[in-house]
């Protein structure tokens, strides 16, 4: 058996059971570490004690040498506060089997306390000899900090604490530094790619859209906090991103009910925060498509107490384009944020500013009802270049307060400002000529709103009981579009620049698709006709939308086998606008939304879990009566087992689920008025399995599968749901030889086929099935990395899962990538 040096060096079986014969531990303040004997700021979260432990460890400089064994199956609360480095360890420790020794100033022991009953050593009052440790390889601490490789081990979005993920009894995926690294991820839409359940479709403006489980992903989460706005959802650059949590199943427990289908999950985005630790990063990237990036992070302590800290993230994008030519891609980014840390209490802060330019993602148009009647003509003669424009300012707080060990207060709120415009090109067909007429489309939109969360913790214990209560408010508040009313307009002659904030304006273009692009006869026959080339433009009005929500919730753990998650919302919505005349209009909907799982830990490795909670969508749209449509209500049902494999390096998931929806998606006239009628309901059954973690020293794999089987309640044929999907990652460090400081890696994406279906005849047409294959290589040293890959490195012709004849997305052909990172 090995022991572990946390920090520094690792010490063979032998030396270990010299260590085990030390003097008693010292006392808490007693603790002799290098540095000021002072208290200093500790800001370590709930965690693996493993690796709670190395991030003491480095903070302090001390080595901390446990047996893998002892610890592995410990959780720490974690250390908060202006704490000495022996009492912050106490904290670490506080409630498991394991007490601490110190051996000499820059070593600490943790071990297993004495049974009574069990054998003392004969030569326990022998003094420590530092020269009987044999060191072994030095250990990069960057890579131990890590839940293990691609293993993550905890989730704050779940259950709004900080919980175990094998204590929740629902399927959570969670994509780490360490995943979007070895991927050469430089965008959020390259994050889920592997994720089972997930899907990824290009949007029109270039704004990544996702499916989970068969439905849209609605707005996602930001550190927790529903987004207010979709469609000018703008996601910062990944350098400022900690974390992706994907949560499956309806999400309206945690204040999620937007108005997009959100049935199957949410994407909760975790930003990077200010830590004590000190960081000094700089990253960059350049390809052929998406340009050259370079961003920076630093964090650290801002004071010499160490109670203030800070994170600073900037980051810039320049010459992105697609391969049809579309270019002028650039973005901007700067988020400052700083915290306190008294004995009790955290406070914290922050700004993001975003502006992003992203060129349209490469399309064509189908000429008919078949995949293979796409339109050679990417791009129209004489149109700019497809590009929109998104800017957002965010300003974020948090506060954590502890009232005592088993009392705590958490509040945290965002306000946001979004701003997004753009243009692109789509067609329309015209009856009377028989023409595919090109149609230029742009549009301004904007929203801000504000989200504030309030928590109240406690803990109670009854015998082998454990309550975690939590009590919640919450309140959103969110103003989208324009403060006028809504309506349409024709024949403008010039571009609405002056129409407001809130619009789209289209303007049909000389030019016939099926012809062959003859401009010159297409403008000839619109002439002759007496057909003015004009511009329409839809006035988008301003809404008012108001969510509030009472929250309860109780993870009850039952002695060592049994943890229950039991919640309660009532949730609140309501939207303010206007009908076309100007007339004022309210709708207001409430409902309980409960939630309940179970999880059985069949042993410290397997943990077997079932669950149901229900999802809640209010509709703002108008029927055919001039009244809003009803809420639609969804079910889930789902179990599964999560399994710890390789000495708890890797996690094995697996989930069998149900989601039954009353009415989906509302289907909305394109004509004024532009009533809507609700969508048929739908059943979606599927499984799901995925493994993250490390299989063997420097090789760490990701894997997904999934099968999925939809109905649609009205017996139609269902679209952009293809039955099979695979996905599997694998990176590998060479650890030996002349091939020490290098790696590879390489992935593989397959699904099966799906349908799309035309907008104009209800036609359905067949998509195919497809599989991607990427590989990578990279150099470390001491404080660098540099990676070179090949993306869809066999230039296959890559769809969507779903569109229609309008917008065929094409994705990207053969990608040589380069990234990089460097500590300074």
């Amino acid at each position: 058996m090995q022991y572990t040096v946390r920090g520094r060096r690792r010490v063979s079986t032998g030396a270990f059971a010299l260590l085990f014969a030390l003097p008693p531990a010292v006392a808490a303040d007693g603790l002799d570490v290098p540095g000021p004997a002072t208290a200093v700021s500790f800001a370590i979260a709930p965690q693996p004690l493993s690796t709670a432990l190395l991030a003491w460890g480095k903070q302090t400089n001390v080595q901390v040498v446990t047996s893998s064994g002892s610890v592995a199956n410990w959780r720490t609360d974690g250390a908060q506060g202006v704490l000495t480095p022996g009492a912050a360890l106490d904290e670490l420790l506080r409630g498991t089997d394991l007490e601490r020794e110190s051996s000499d100033p820059h070593t600490v022991v943790v071990r297993q306390k004495p049974k009574p009953g069990d054998a003392v050593a004969p030569d326990a009052g022998l003094a420590f000899d530092p020269s009987s440790v044999i060191p072994l390889a030095t250990v990069d601490v960057r890579g131990l900090i890590t839940d293990g490789g691609f293993k993550a081990d905890s989730t704050r979005s779940a259950t709004r604490t900080e919980t175990s993920i094998t204590d929740v009894p629902q399927s959570v995926s969670v994509v780490n530094r360490d995943v979007i690294a070895s991927q050469q991820a430089v965008a959020l839409g390259d994050v889920a790619r592997y994720v089972a359940g997930v899907q990824y479709v290009d949007g029109y403006g270039g704004s990544p859209l996702f499916l989970i489980r068969g439905f849209d992903a609605g707005l996602g989460m930001t550190d927790g906090m529903p987004n207010g706005v979709a469609r000018t959802e703008d996601l910062p650059p990944l350098v400022g991103i900690e974390r992706v949590e994907v949560l499956r199943g309806p999400e309206a427990i945690l204040g999620d009910t937007s108005q997009n289908n959100n049935f199957g999950g949410s994407i909760n985005v975790v930003m990077k925060r200010p830590q004590a630790e000190t960081v000094r990063t700089l990253t960059y990237s350049a390809g052929e498509y998406d340009g050259a990036r370079l961003g920076i992070d630093l964090a650290g302590t801002a004071s010499k107490d160490g109670a203030f800290t800070y994170r600073l993230v900037a980051a810039g994008q320049r010459a992105a384009k697609t391969p049809q030519g579309d270019g002028g891609g650039r973005s901007h980014y700067f988020a400052p944020s700083l915290a306190w840390q008294g004995a009790h209490t955290r406070i914290m802060g922050g700004l993001e500013f975003v502006d992003n330019r992203v060129p349209g993602p490469e399309h064509a148009v189908l000429l008919g009802s078949t995949l293979s009647s796409r339109s050679t003509v990417r791009d129209v003669p004489g149109t700019p270049d497809d590009l929109s424009t998104f800017r957002t300012t965010r300003a974020v707080f948090e506060l954590d307060h502890d009232f005592s060990d088993d009392w705590t207060f958490h509040s945290q709120g965002q306000y946001v400002r979004q701003r997004s415009d753009g243009r692109n090109w789509t067609y329309e067909s015209d009856n009377f000529f028989g023409m595919l007429t090109p149609v230029a489309r742009s549009f301004r939109y904007t929203a801000d709103y504000w989200t504030w969360q309030n928590d109240i913790a406690a803990r109670f214990r009854h015998g082998d009981v454990t309550h975690n209560v939590l009590v919640g408010f919450d309140l959103a508040r969110t103003h989208a579009g324009d403060n006028g009313t809504s309506g349409v307009t024709e024949n403008i002659a010039e571009h609405p620049t002056n129409k407001g904030d809130a619009f789209v304006a289209t303007r049909p273009l000389p030019y016939d698709l099926r012809g062959g692009g003859d401009a010159f006869s297409a403008e000839t026959k619109f002439a002759e006709a007496e057909i003015p080339i004009s511009t329409t433009v839809q006035l988008l009005g301003g809404s008012w939308q108001t969510n509030s929500g009472l929250y309860l919730q109780d993870q009850i753990a039952v002695g060592e086998h049994w943890n229950i998650l039991a919640a309660l919302r009532r949730t609140s919505y309501r939207l303010d606008t206007s009908f076309a005349d100007g007339t004022p209009r309210r709708v207001t909907k409430s409902r309980w939304i409960p939630k309940l799982g179970v999880v059985y830990k069949l042993t410290p490795e397997v943990s077997l879990y079932a669950d149901t909670s229900t999802g809640f969508q209010p509709n703002p749209l108008l029927g055919k009566d001039g009244q809003p449509l009803p809420a639609a209500t969804s079910r889930q049902v789902e179990v599964g087992g999560k399994f710890d494999l390789f000495d708890h390096q890797a996690r094995l998931t697996a989930a069998l689920y149900r989601i039954r929806v009353d009415h989906s998606v509302s289907l909305v006239s394109p004509e004024p008025p532009f009533f809507a009628t609700p969508g048929p309901g739908q059943t979606n059954h599927g499984l799901e399995v995925e493994f993250a973690g490390r299989v063997a020293p420097g090789l760490d794999v990701l894997a997904s599968l999934t099968e999925t089987r939809i109905h649609n309640n009205d017996d139609t044929r269902v679209t952009g749901a293809p039955r099979h999907q695979a996905a599997v990652w694998a990176s590998y460090r060479f650890s030996e030889g002349s091939l020490r400081p290098w790696g590879v890696a390489a992935g593989v994406l397959a699904r099966s086929h799906s349908l799309g279906r035309t907008s104009n005849d209800g036609q359905y047409f067949g998509i195919p099935g497809q599989a991607s294959v990427e590989a990578n290589v990279t150099r470390y040293g001491e404080n660098w990395r540099v990676t070179l890959g090949v993306k869809n490195l066999f230039a296959r012709t890559l769809y969507a899962v779903n569109f229609d004849e309008t917008f065929v997305p094409i994705r990207q052909g053969r990608v040589v990538l380069l990234t990089g990172s460097y500590d300074f």
